[in-house]
């Protein structure tokens, strides 16, 4: 026979007092005995946190976050129970976009993911779009890449640690780092004539050779650059506030780095010696002399360690590529990819005709797909792109390291202190525009 239920309304103290002072009442449902079966929880309040559990937002306005990122923290105390990351803020559908440009216009877009790399984004995407087409650029193009991808990985290590050091208290090092940051867009600035965003790349070579005397103000840069990482190191390495607020903090073991599908510094730190310039080498960087950093406990001081060294190793590839530097084109000689020279283009038929091609249906690639990543310093950027012989991509895909890397974010921080997660989220080294693409 069905047991008999019912509903009566009941006093509890545990849920606190009504607005005139009483006891608030909560449905309690019984059977006929009158035997409490269960009680129904309001539906204002979460299922799982009945007890003393608060509910915080972080973001998506919050310096500390990095830009627009939601983090949704459960706490017992100060103490994170729960993390539950929202993005999607920052949507720009670039993906999307990118099926409607030819080749070389979604250059521009490939600025705006990691806005810190614009540079590097540009060498990833060209090397992907001539994979495609089959083209093989020159000598001097390759080194000329390197070296923007090398500066463009200190300007993004540059700006992780100032703004790292910012969250964490330190404001000094913020200072020296911005300092030398501005010291690349400068170099940036005389050689492309953009700073942040430079769209410098083309589908076979680059947008302009470097101008005379930019070598040698590269090597000034490089000759003093080392001191500027050696006085952050001595200032903040073994500072005991610095140490005290990283060791032990958001711990990634080398199983759960390779589950989690890290890459770059975050990987390395938990002792994944995973680098796609050596393991999967392009623009021949495997005849480059340089080491891959590789930490042992996998925490916010073992990322610092590994991004801090990573500046002295970028320094030392500087160093090769500006003697191995070769003289002749930066650009392919086929005019049907790389535009011709606008004296050309207005004096010889056949330069015209591929200029005005160019111009209004874009180079086409043949049927296929290409997927090429690099070594980013957020980790491993992926282009992957579809052919159809049309003058754009059937599909464009990102594989974003940021985005990836994010995902780790509820393991890393669970069980810290609400202060430990602002320092755990700088560790990982997130630009929203490569999460919300």
């Amino acid at each position: 026979m069905a047991t008999t239920k019912r509903t009566v309304e009941v006093e509890l103290s545990t849920t606190g007092l009504d607005a005139q002072g009483r006891p608030r009442r909560v449905p309690l449902v019984v059977d006929e005995q009158g035997a409490p079966v269960s009680v129904e929880v309001p539906p204002s309040i979460e299922p799982g946190l009945q007890g003393e559990h608060m509910l915080i937002n972080i973001g998506p306005q919050h310096p500390a976050t990095h830009g627009v990122l939601r983090l949704v923290l459960e706490l017992d105390g100060e103490t994170v129970v729960r993390c539950i990351p929202h993005i999607g803020y920052l949507h720009c559908g670039f993906e999307k976009i990118g099926e409607y440009r030819q080749y070389n216009q979604i250059i521009p877009w490939t600025d705006r993911e990691d806005y810190l790399n614009s540079p590097g984004n540009n060498v990833a995407f060209a090397l992907g779009a001539e994979r495609l087409f089959g083209i093989e650029i020159t000598e001097r193009c390759r080194v000329l890449r390197v070296i923007l991808m090398e500066l463009s990985r200190i300007i993004s290590h540059l700006v992780w640690l100032g703004t790292t050091c910012i969250d964490i208290g330190a404001f000094t090092p913020f200072l020296w780092s911005f300092q030398e940051r501005e010291n690349v867009y400068n170099l940036f600035e005389n050689w492309i004539g953009a700073r942040l965003t430079t769209t410098f790349t083309r589908v076979g070579g680059m947008g302009a050779d470097i101008p005379d005397g930019w070598v040698d103000q590269l090597t000034a840069f490089v000759k003093h650059f080392p001191e500027t990482v050696s006085e952050i190191d001595r200032v903040i390495t073994r500072n005991g506030i610095w140490v005290g607020r990283t060791v032990g903090l958001g711990v990634m073991s080398a199983d759960e780095a390779v589950n989690y599908g890290l890459s770059g510094p975050m990987a390395r730190a938990s002792g994944v010696a995973w680098d796609m310039r050596k393991d999967f080498p392009y623009l021949d960087y495997e005849t480059y002399d340089f080491d891959v950093p590789v930490g042992t406990n996998g925490d916010v001081y073992d990322r610092y360690l590994v991004r801090m060294e990573e500046l002295r190793q970028s320094t030392r590839i500087l160093e090769q590529a500006i003697k191995r530097l070769p003289d002749g084109p930066v650009n392919v000689a086929d005019h049907r990819a790389i535009l011709p020279p606008k004296s050309k283009a207005t004096s010889d038929m056949e330069s015209m005709i591929h200029h005005f091609k160019q111009v209004m249906e874009g180079p086409r690639p043949p049927r296929g797909e290409s997927y090429v990543a690099v070594e980013s310093p957020k980790g491993e950027k992926g282009y992957y792109m579809v052919s159809d012989g049309s003058s754009k991509p059937v599909r464009w895909r990102i594989r974003p390291p940021s985005f990836v890397n994010l995902s780790a974010i509820p393991r890393m921080v669970e069980g810290h202190l609400l202060s430990d997660v602002i320092a755990i989220n700088a560790s990982i080294d997130i630009v929203m525009g490569e999460i919300d693409r």
